[in-house]
């Protein structure tokens, strides 16, 4: 299983996910990041981002 926390690259959010595989982590923080942070576009920078501080668990 795979986890990220929005809170490690957004400071002050609290959104969590643990899924199987890193693309439905990235295929859950994409919809997140548009619908809680206004985010019109996933940058490659934010999706690099985000695999640096998925962790195993």
């Amino acid at each position: 299983m795979k986890k990220f926390a929005c809170g490690d690259v957004v400071p002050g959010c609290r959104a969590e996910w643990v899924c199987t595989t890193e693309d439905e982590i990235l295929s859950n923080v994409a919809a997140h990041a548009t619908a809680d942070h206004g985010l019109m576009e996933v940058s490659a920078e934010l999706v690099a981002a985000v695999r640096s501080s998925i962790v195993t668990v």
